[in-house]
């Protein structure tokens, strides 16, 4: 079967407006990615003049004069520069199959080499043979520092030349500007290019060139791939050598993301979606994309160039995100690229702090002991007239040196980073920080201008409550060197279960050093430093691409979803004192590191491997239920129950009972072999694995099945085991297995229309027992109506005002309800039209609803006043007002009872279904109306069914 073009609508952010520049001369036009129909061409070079004719013919007819940017490998498309009467054209253009905002994302090693076994006598560059010769890594990122001595070019002559001249294709471009400002390109950095389609780059201190600025981009390329064994200094002072995983990779940059004025760095998927483009025409191998995503969508603009990346034969390592510890933040959910979770490495940095009451305080920094000196507050120190917000963060240039000289100054950790604190301190006078979260997130080993101790909120809150007294001091220590327990998951790095796939797919993939890795930076970010430590998931990502990039050169035959079940499999749980991974004290589990860490000696020869392919991640997309919605795809290839995608984890988001995945393997050894399976099955369930043991020959696969049956498991609660394969030759290929047995089954909500009807509601039972049925509602909703005027991309979440576009109203939520939702609705409002909803508490965002339709929906799960703001985003071409309508739902138990279930009560055991009929009459068809059925086994309450009634 051939490639599929897959479409999906946006539900991530809107709009956002195009700092530093604007992408037309024209006031109401805005940058929007245009998909077409038909498949993009990968590499397939005789497919490229049908889609440049066809993308002609297209924007003819729908009288597009200029482009930003095409799209044709990775994407089939263009952007350009629309108002609201050409978008409505553009999507009404035979051709076109969808229509997406630009979109707002940001960018989320000394010892790291030996602590992963490739650096030294019987480390896998020496064993292996292999530091990524012949392979290219593509870094979409900031840009790079082409001085930096990681960077440098590699002697000559190169023993690989011929393999990467006979793929790579792209270019150097030095930019724009004074030879300072331009780069250029040497055998280490092969390409460079740079895009600003929309407008991000117009900071004054930025590159308009290839030249990175931020930092981040030199910091993910040499930690992926720079050169090996380069002494590094930070802050005049040597801090070791350091290496990049592939040190014989080449490297090839997308600068896609710029310096913003508050230190962000940003771009938008315009470019990002280019610059993927250009890395898979170009030849890249291995794509690193340390960059923010969606945390609901396998399939938005991104993902489905990563697939058709991988579809082409290119390995994408994506970061998961800097929102943990919370559960469900996880980004960069599809099965085709791989989701990597950060972690710490086994550098020494403990320091504490020693309070004047003789209390001592652990946490990490660099640097030498500080005596005795006073303290003081940030807060307490500030100049008069700086901003005492930013006082409290240390910004630099706001605090007194009246205040400041001779003293060790409290800041607080936030916004601003972390190290242009310290040189504020510094600025001041300081001879010291005490660096406090002020929630709980990781505590990090900066290279600071002054001696520093980063405590965590804790110890935070107890040295703040010291500083109330009379004359407070405190002396920090020195750092020490000694080896800290390691690996362990940060408290930054974002964890599962993956609300794309509701937990059936395990994510994040595989954990690696995030955590103060040092690598090489921009001195123009980076107070003139060359080298500097960074962390992140941002930083574990470009691990994993450096260490693919060795596999891959050792196995070029195989496919992405090989490497990475390579690299999965032979991932380790256990730390350097033979302990259970840890996150926060406590043991960490798939959800915050995937398979584990990351053993990359192992993945060369793995035994066996869970292959998969474009077909696979096709039907998995459509058993999601989201493929269909944009693409008539499903009907012809059949869908997948996620959980039985062929994964190299086992993820059951929903157990009744007991489920049966099913999986195949190939073995990749070099000798046929026979496996016997071992199981450590998650505590309350029984697995068997049918067959358990299976005899391969060299390149044969195999199809297993594995039972999972809950036994006294708590309902609800995620469960974990594993399943490990070993054979006698030394191979052991492990799969964690994560399962969430539940008493009932069913769906999440049925939906109806008229003034009466009916409709069934299934579930699959998951013990023994009745299960009862309680309907609640149905209530009507109370409208909030509002005429505006035109359409606005400049509603700022973070500073909300009301506009002739935007509305407002207030809201309460009163104790007692079943269930409260705010929604808008696509058939109250004209096609095509755009509104989004912004729910706020106290003042402070609490929620959003903004995908890219007039179909939005916020779950109030806390009683209250809240402020709304809806915004209409966006209108056709034929409208320039309209009413605009919010609906608050509010169902309690003396809701009217318009709706029945039938019948009250059935008897059921583990895997049966009960099937239920939910009936309503006496309701007004032009009004909408929610309720709520509650399904229980006769004493609580366990699975819950909306019901939504409307035109």
């Amino acid at each position: 079967m051939g490639r599929f073009l897959l479409v999906v609508t946006l539900v991530l952010s809107s709009l956002v407006g195009l700092p530093g520049g604007t992408a037309s001369a024209k006031s109401d036009a805005e940058l929007f990615i245009v998909q077409l129909a038909g498949d993009p061409a990968g590499r397939q070079e005789a497919a490229r003049a049908r889609i440049r004719a066809d993308r002609a013919a297209v924007q003819q007819r729908a009288g597009i004069e200029r482009t930003v940017a095409d799209y044709e490998s990775a994407f089939n498309g263009f952007a350009a520069a629309l108002t609201p009467q050409q978008r409505a054209r553009v999507e009404r253009t035979p051709g076109v199959a969808r229509v997406w905002p630009n979109e707002r994302r940001t960018v989320n090693t000394v010892s790291t080499p030996s602590f992963l076994g490739l650096s030294g006598s019987g480390g896998v560059w020496d064993t292996e043979h292999t530091g990524g010769e012949g392979m290219i890594i593509g870094v979409v990122d900031t840009g790079f520092w082409p001085e930096s001595p990681s960077l440098a070019p590699l002697p000559e002559p190169r023993p690989d030349q011929a393999a990467i001249d006979g793929k790579w294709s792209g270019r150097c471009d030095p930019g724009t500007g004074t030879a300072q400002q331009r780069v250029t390109c040497n055998n280490k950095v092969i390409g460079a290019r740079y895009y600003d389609s929309s407008g991000f780059g117009g900071w004054e201190g930025e590159f308009r060139s290839p030249r990175d600025y931020d930092g981040h981009g030199t910091h993910t390329a040499t930690t992926a791939a720079g050169l090996a064994d380069v002494p590094a200094t930070i802050n005049g002072d040597a801090v070791g050598h350091v290496s990049g995983m592939a040190p014989a990779a080449r490297i090839a940059v997308y600068k896609a993301l710029w310096r913003q004025s508050d230190g962000e760095g940003s771009g938008g998927t315009v470019d990002l979606l280019e610059a993927v483009d250009d890395a898979v025409a170009d030849g890249v191998d291995v794509l690193n994309y340390s960059v923010s995503g969606s945390s609901s969508l396998v399939v938005d603009p991104i993902e489905l160039a990563f697939f058709n990346a991988a579809a082409a034969g290119v390995f994408v390592a994506a970061s998961a995100g800097n929102d943990g510890p919370g559960t469900s933040t996880v980004a960069h959910n599809a099965p085709w690229a791989m989701t990597v979770a950060a972690s710490t490495h086994d550098r020494g940095s403990a320091k504490s702090v020693t309070l004047g009451n003789g209390k001592t305080y652990a946490g990490v920094g660099q640097g030498p002991a500080v005596p005795p000196a006073p303290l003081v507050d940030a807060t307490k120190a500030g100049l008069a007239a700086a901003d005492p917000a930013k006082v409290e963060l240390c910004y630099p240039d706001t605090l007194d040196p009246a205040k400041v000289k001779g003293r060790i100054v409290l800041c607080r950790r936030g916004v601003n980073p972390r190290t242009d604190k310290s040189l504020a301190v510094r600025d001041a006078g300081g001879v010291g920080m005490v660096l406090y979260n002020p929630d709980e997130n990781s505590l990090n080993a900066d290279y600071h201008v002054v001696p520093t101790v980063h405590v965590d909120q804790v110890a935070g809150a107890a040295i703040k409550l010291y500083l109330g007294g009379r004359s407070p001091t405190a002396a920090l220590s020195a750092v020490s060197t000694a080896t800290p327990r390691a690996p362990s998951v940060a408290a930054f790095s974002s964890a599962g279960p993956a609300v794309a796939g509701a937990g059936d797919l395990i994510k994040p993939d595989i954990t690696a050093p995030g955590v103060d890795i040092v690598a090489g930076v921009s001195p123009a970010g980076h107070h003139g430093n060359l080298y500097d430590g960074e962390s992140g998931t941002s930083m574990s990502s470009p691990h994993i691409a450096g260490i693919a990039a060795l596999v891959r050169a050792k196995h070029p035959d195989w496919s992405p979803a090989a490497v990475k079940s390579a690299l999965m499999t032979t991932a380790g749980e256990t730390d350097n004192r033979d302990g259970h991974i840890q996150r926060a004290g406590a043991d960490a589990t798939p959800f915050d590191y995937g398979s584990g860490h990351v053993r990359p000696s192992r993945a060369f020869d793995p035994g066996l491997v869970y292959d998969a392919g474009v077909e696979d991640w096709v039907r998995y997309a459509c058993g999601l239920g989201q493929l269909q919605q944009v693409s008539d795809w499903c009907p012809i290839v059949g869908t997948t129950d996620p959980s039985d995608l062929n994964y190299p984890s086992i993820g059951i988001g929903s157990l009744p009972g007991r489920q049966t995945v099913t999986r195949t393997v190939t073995n990749v050894g070099a000798q046929p072999s026979v496996y016997v399976a071992s199981v450590s099955a998650p505590p309350g369930t029984t697995v068997t694995v049918e067959p358990s043991t299976i005899s391969l020959g060299v390149g044969r696969s195999a199809t297993f099945k594995v039972t999972v049956t809950r036994t006294t498991a708590t309902f609800g609660a995620w469960t974990f085991g594993a399943l490990t394969w070993t054979d006698l030759r030394g191979h052991s290929v492990r799969s964690p297995i994560a399962a969430r047995p539940v008493a009932l089954a069913g769906p999440g909500e049925v939906t109806g229309s008229g003034a009466s009807g009916h409709t069934p509601i299934d579930l699959r039972a998951g013990y023994t027992g009745p299960v009862t049925a309680r309907a609640f509602g149905l209530a009507a909703s109370t409208v909030h109506a509002r005429k505006l005027v035109g359409s606005t991309a400049a509603f700022v979440a973070t500073s909300p005002g009301v506009s002739p576009a935007v509305f407002s109203f207030e809201i309460t939520v009163p104790p007692g309800m079943r269930i409260a939702r705010l929604a808008t609705f696509a058939t109250d409002h004209a096609p095509s039209s755009d509104i989004d909803l912004y729910l706020y508490e106290g003042g402070t965002l609490v929620d959003r609803s903004d995908g890219t339709t007039s179909d939005e929906e916020i779950m109030l799960t806390s009683t209250g006043t809240f402020e709304v703001y809806a915004v209409q985003f966006g209108l056709p071409a034929s409208v320039t007002e309209q009413e605009v309508k919010a609906h608050l739902f509010l169902v309690d138990k003396a809701a009217p009872r318009s709706v029945v279930v039938t019948p009250p009560s059935i008897r059921v055991k583990p895997d049966e279904t009960a099937s239920f009929d939910v009936a309503w009459s006496g309701l007004d068809p032009a009004r909408r109306y929610l309720g709520l059925v509650e399904f229980g086994d006769g004493e609580t309450g366990r699975a819950w069914t909306t019901v939504a009634i409307g035109p």
